[in-house]
């Protein structure tokens, strides 16, 4: 009876809106606690409705995207930082809001319809797919699943999970059915104990590749500062340490140019290498070079809003200015171009940093050809936030959605092998120069995802729409 009554005074006050919202966001990489992320799920899809939503937002996306704020006060030394993330976090929030106030009473229709938002959340000119629930199966042997219906089916599934288990819970009160109702419960948690604990196939790598990771400071090379020579080092160092690599890969904006000394030094072996390069305009580019020759290229399509690119300009240029004085940039930065089509350069499916949180990316890199996916990074400008770590472990579910070996190139990290079924099989220390050898195997295989692509959406939305009102007694 008294804890009844402390919840239900915490949810009029939004206490636990709040710390369920906290909760989630502790069951998200980087953290590894996936495994609990039923638990504030049950509360929250059964919770009230907009202010509620709203509450448990601000929790969640506080928690989740703290490292926005933090890296960029450390990186450019002033509090400012933390002031262009409060419009983003009050966003998310509000789109939280939104999604309890339609479906305030409906848990069902609720779970459906968080998988849509997420969804959404992925469209357009702002797209900024963060915090999807899926990613909490990360590191869960059921992140196999992907291969099947990508990150929303993990979502869907986590969803379910949730709200069986607690409809499962409520109904083991009535003195109707018990046994059914035990045999509910038990089905839920083993479904979940399987995901958590169900054995993976083995994977044979049968080539490797040298990955270099430069640990360049950002600010340094904004400013212009050459990178060549610290490249040509590394990559003479690590091949000569391993001479029977087949491919070189240098991170996002390695360099400006390929210098001449590069082709001799490769002795025939293709790179794969991030440039920033000045062609009508600055764009984001990954290069295929092989024989002194650049043989195929890609550039960015989907650019980082407020960081590539800055909406609005016209409307809103002098709180640009304002923001470039203050982080130490002289002038006005230029929005770098987006690239026009997807396609591989040679057999490599490369994409580009953020890129990498975006599912249909990489999956329309394979459907195009590619037989292993390499994607460059450039997370130092997260700093020693957790934010590089929790970029790398959304970007691992891309390698299990297409069944592909996942090559990951980070100038400071996380420089890592990924196989088809999101394990990490090589990685080196962050924020250090060095080099990898990263194993991984070509393949031509198409995984259901592949072919069909982001049917659970499709799926999630029928059960947002057919989630009727629950009475509330038979939960």
């Amino acid at each position: 009876m008294y804890a009844q009554a402390v919840a239900s005074y915490g949810a009029r006050v939004g206490f636990a809106p709040v710390l369920a919202g906290l909760g989630l966001a502790l069951a998200l990489p980087p953290f590894p606690t996936g495994f609990l992320a039923p638990l504030p799920l049950a509360y929250l899809l059964f919770a009230g409705g907009f202010r509620a939503g709203f509450l448990a937002g601000l929790g969640f996306w506080a928690l989740h995207l703290i490292w926005l704020p933090q890296s960029f006060t450390q990186l450019f030394g002033t509090w400012l930082g933390v002031l262009p993330f409060i419009p983003l976090i009050l966003l998310k929030a509000l789109s939280w809001g939104l999604l309890f106030g339609l479906t305030a009473s409906r848990p069902l229709a609720r779970a459906g319809g968080w998988v849509v938002l997420e969804y959404l959340s992925s469209l357009g000119t702002l797209a900024f797919p963060w915090g999807l629930l899926g990613y909490a199966l990360t590191n869960a042997p059921g992140r196999a699943l992907a291969s099947l219906g990508g990150v929303y089916l993990l979502s869907l599934a986590v969803l379910l999970t949730a709200y069986f288990g607690r409809a499962w819970v409520v109904r083991l009160r009535s003195p109707q059915y018990p046994l059914v109702s035990r045999l509910g419960l038990t089905a839920v948690a083993l479904v979940w104990v399987v995901l958590w604990l169900a054995p993976l196939p083995s994977t044979t790598p049968t080539r490797a590749a040298l990955i270099v990771q430069g640990a360049v400071n950002p600010l340094e090379k904004v400013k212009g500062v050459s990178t060549e020579s610290r490249y040509l080092e590394l990559t003479r160092q690590g091949l000569a340490a391993s001479p029977a690599v087949d491919a070189v890969v240098w991170p996002e904006t390695a360099v400006r140019e390929f210098p001449p000394e590069l082709t001799p030094l490769l002795a025939g072996k293709p790179l794969v290498s991030g440039l920033s390069v000045f062609d009508r305009g600055h764009r984001n580019r990954v290069a295929l070079l092989e024989e002194g020759q650049v043989q195929a290229s890609y550039d960015k399509m989907r650019l980082v809003p407020f960081g590539e690119f800055f909406p609005w300009r016209g409307a809103i240029g002098g709180v640009y200015s304002f923001f470039f004085r203050a982080f130490g940039f002289s002038g006005s930065l230029t929005d770098t171009v987006p690239g026009t089509s997807l396609a591989p350069v040679g057999p490599y499916g490369a994409y580009i940093c953020y890129e990498s949180v975006f599912p249909a990316t990489a999956r329309g890199l394979v459907r195009s050809g590619a037989e292993v996916l390499i994607n460059v990074s450039n997370d130092a400008w997260f700093g020693p936030s957790f934010g590089g770590l929790q970029h790398f472990a959304m970007g691992r579910l891309r390698a299990v959605e297409n069944g592909r070996w996942l090559l990951r190139a980070g100038n400071d990290g996380v420089t890592a092998s990924v196989d088809p079924y999101g394990r990490v099989v090589a990685r080196i220390p962050r924020g250090e120069p060095g080099t990898l050898v990263a194993p991984y195997a070509p393949s031509l295989h198409q995984t259901l995802y592949t072919r069909i692509g982001d049917w659970a959406v499709g799926a999630a939305l029928v059960l947002g729409l057919w989630g009727g009102r629950m009475d509330k007694k038979s939960l």
